[in-house]
């Protein structure tokens, strides 16, 4: 169940309340009955585990990552090796 915060705006106290998805805001103010206003506040949400960090990615995809940039392949490809001479 979130957790929501309110703020009065007559006597600016902040005011938390446990409420559903479902249930209605609060509207006044339990110590001056003033207007309360609902607060935006900043999420405890963290992303942990595989897939979620720029280094996750880069190793899945086979694109460019830090390790493989500015090297060059080992070999050629066939079509652009020129045919071995004998003497």
């Amino acid at each position: 169940m979130p957790i929501y915060e309110y703020e009065c705006t007559k006597c600016g106290r902040v005011e938390e309340a446990w409420q559903k998805f479902s249930d209605k805001s609060l509207e006044t103010c339990k110590y001056c009955s003033g207007k309360l206003h609902r607060l935006i506040s900043q999420s405890s949400f963290h992303l942990k585990g595989t897939g979620w960090y720029a280094t996750d990615y880069a190793n899945k995809s086979g694109g460019s990552s830090p390790e493989r940039k500015g090297k060059k392949p080992d070999t050629e490809p066939a079509s652009s090796k020129k045919p071995e001479q004998k003497e």
